[in-house]
């Protein structure tokens, strides 16, 4: 066999081989020059690229760096607790909103050293200097429970900390430290933050201190329901256990965020990162400073997020906005004249895109801010005044009842949602937190718009628009004044809490 043949090729395919190789290395040949004119005339004709370059952050490091310190929290024992890794139900829970401070995960032993076998532990996270006289900024859910507190400096110093007051709600707190002269970092806006823009993370995961890791922002304006005022964000910068507490940096060496959340599995570091906007920490440390704690303001309503087809039903173009269900009575907005039904489209001329965005906007400010209000109703916006009470998380608007089941059998025939209909006792309200007079139970839905749109057996019917309904009688006169393809928007309390759901009128 001739060596220079593969098995299966002839020598008509070798020729063919050799004509072609010929051609490349003729085509080779043409200069360099040549090629590249060409090349520029292509690039010419193309759009200028978007993005040109990595950066290289030695610099920033270099002078960030002597301003991120690492904290350390002892936690005496307590002869009733367990330990962490005894902690119930935890395993059970993936993609759980997970600390990752050295606190100790569910399986995984206290502190940064394993096996250490410490009782209580010692929980290690990271912070940075905000003055150069020895204030420093962290996480409350690093100091929080701890018996003392040790922040340690890059330069091998450390000091005995004070807790000067932490806010669990911001997940924000305010130390300080008996030095002078301190390497203090300066603070960004993080309402300029975009998704995209380059960020940078340092602090001392595993108790690894200064470890600097980079990535980019993901998306701003998260919302956790557990801190429904911090408008997080969100990058894919890897952080763990230990970096809870230290900056987020843009390219200009400012913080712009305080990493305190990730979003994990495994408990370790997922490419999901969340971090609390400096803004939102620094209106937290000016009260803290001030009053040694945080008074959120409150606007008093309960809300959900404006659907395709509630837009509709409300003459609206888009879906941007917060859809009022619940106004406490007695709040800020009932007396502002906010009712359920309308939508905030902007809270102090501040659009308003979703539901979620309105909770950060109004938490900022202090209670007794006035505030203008701008919703729509009755197919067109209006502003309202507003003087913002104040949160009171033991005040906390009611949910849905115990979620009993209604009878199955009907007191009224279908309607023309395809719901069977039931009027409430005494008894019944009484079961289900109900006024005298209030709501209108659903005893079965037959029509598939209505089981489309989530309504359930069990669920009670407390208004249509903004009509209250006590009766099955009062609910269908309303119903009847809507033609075929209208769509009615029922205010509806089930297992779940209250909102409105939109039915199409089936007939």
């Amino acid at each position: 066999m001739n060596p220079l043949l593969l098995p299966g090729t002839s020598r008509s395919k070798v020729n063919a081989l050799a004509i072609a190789c010929s051609l490349a290395l003729a085509v080779a040949a043409v200069p360099v020059v040549a090629l590249q004119t060409q090349n520029t005339a292509a690039t010419t004709a193309q759009s200028a690229p978007l993005v040109s370059g990595l950066p290289d952050f030695t610099g920033l490091v270099k002078a960030v760096g002597p301003g991120v310190v690492n904290i350390e929290a002892k936690i005496k024992p307590k002869r009733s607790s367990t330990s962490r890794q005894q902690m119930p139900g935890m395993d059970d829970m993936p993609e759980f909103f997970r600390r990752f401070f050295g606190e100790g995960m569910p399986n995984m032993p206290d502190g940064p050293n394993p096996g250490s076998g410490t009782p209580g532990g010692i929980a290690l996270g990271s912070g940075f200097i905000i003055s150069a006289n020895g204030d420093i900024l962290t996480n409350n859910h690093v100091v929080d429970g701890a018996d003392s507190v040790t922040v340690k400096l890059p330069d091998g110093r450390s000091f005995p900390a004070k807790v000067l007051g932490r806010d669990e709600q911001s997940d924000v707190a305010l130390l300080h430290i008996d030095a002078s002269g301190l390497p203090a970092l300066r603070l960004g806006d993080s309402r300029g933050v975009q998704p995209g823009q380059w960020a940078v993370a340092i602090g001392s995961p595993f108790g690894l201190n200064n470890s600097v890791t980079a990535g980019i922002v993901s998306a701003i304006g998260r919302n956790n329901r557990n801190q429904s005022y911090v408008p997080f964000i969100q990058t894919d910068v890897a952080v763990n256990r230990g970096n809870s507490g230290g900056p987020l940096l843009n390219t200009h060496g400012e913080v712009i965020g305080i990493n305190s959340q990730i979003f994990s599995n495994s408990g370790g570091f997922e490419g999901v990162s969340f971090a609390i906007p400096i803004d939102t920490a620094m209106a937290a440390v000016k009260q803290l400073k001030a009053n040694g704690k945080v008074r959120y303001g409150m606007l008093g309503v309960v809300m959900q997020p404006v659907g395709t087809s509630d837009a509709k039903a409300l003459g609206l173009s888009d879906t941007r906005g917060a859809l009022v269900n619940q106004v406490q009575p007695g709040s800020a907005a009932e007396k502002a004249g906010i009712q359920p039904m309308d939508v905030i489209r902007a809270f102090n001329g501040d659009r308003v895109s979703d539901y979620s965005e309105l909770a950060p906007k109004v938490g900022l400010l202090a209670p007794g801010t006035r505030a203008t209000v701008t919703v729509w109703r009755d197919g067109h916006e209006r502003d309202l005044a507003v003087t913002l009470g104040a949160l009171d998380e033991r005040n906390d608007v009611a949910r849905a009842g115990n979620g009993r089941q209604m009878p199955a059998v009907p007191t009224a025939a279908g309607n023309r949602l395809g719901l069977q209909l039931e009027d409430l006792d005494a008894d019944d309200r009484r079961q289900l937190g109900l006024r005298a007079g209030e709501g209108v139970g659903v005893a079965e839905v037959r029509g598939d718009a209505a089981r489309d749109a989530g309504l359930g057996r069990g669920d009670v019917i407390l208004a249509v628009g903004r009509t209250r309904v006590g009766s099955v009688a009062a609910l269908q006169t309303e119903l009847a004044r809507l033609k075929k393809g209208d769509s009615a928007m029922l205010l509806v309390r089930s297992e779940d809490g209250q909102a409105f759901v939109t039915v199409p009128v089936e007939r």
